[in-house]
């Protein structure tokens, strides 16, 4: 059944994603070009350019992002105040050891999402963190293009609490 039929307050929910940075084998560019259609929400049938209808995304492990090349070396950040002489420049090596690889993700996702009144409000709904642990583990919904439910071991305990619920009946 299409979202857009009858209560369309469904299709406009926010789903929260998690995204193990570390665990996917996807270079950062391409993991980065993923989570940018989730913030946009461009992976639901009723997408608009104008609106935000976006999901969560949650991002752990990017202390684990990798690269292709030599891109971690060469690649350069620049920074300008419009001031003369105020062009900083920092190549992505040392922004992982100063700020971490959230930052760098954040970097990449917000260079991929359309540079229009939305992108603020996108970008915060990327949450980023450098380990596994963060504070949204209530309200994940999907893990990396996967709903919760349909995972095995989540599969097999919901199988054990309604074989439990049967039995007590």
């Amino acid at each position: 059944m299409s979202q857009t039929v009858g209560s369309t307050k469904l299709a406009y929910a926010r789903a929260w994603h998690l995204v193990d940075v570390g665990a996917d084998p996807r270079a950062l560019g391409r993991i980065a070009s993923q989570i940018a259609i989730v913030l946009m929400g461009k992976h639901k049938p009723i997408y608009d350019p104008s609106t935000d209808c976006g999901d969560y995304v949650v991002a752990t492990g990017c202390h684990d992002l990798h690269t292709t090349g030599k891109k971690r070396f060469q690649k350069k950040y620049y920074t300008h105040t419009t001031r003369p002489g105020s062009l900083k420049e920092i190549t992505m090596d040392k922004m992982f050891a100063k700020w971490g690889g959230a930052e760098v993700l954040r970097k990449a996702v917000s260079g991929m999402l359309p540079k229009n009144r939305l992108r603020k409000a996108r970008l915060a709904r990327l949450k980023a963190f450098e380990g596994a642990a963060h504070p949204y583990k209530a309200n994940i919904i999907r893990v990396s293009r996967t709903r919760i439910g349909e995972m095995p071991e989540v599969k097999a305990t919901l199988a054990k609490a309604v074989e439990g619920s049967r039995v007590e009946a």
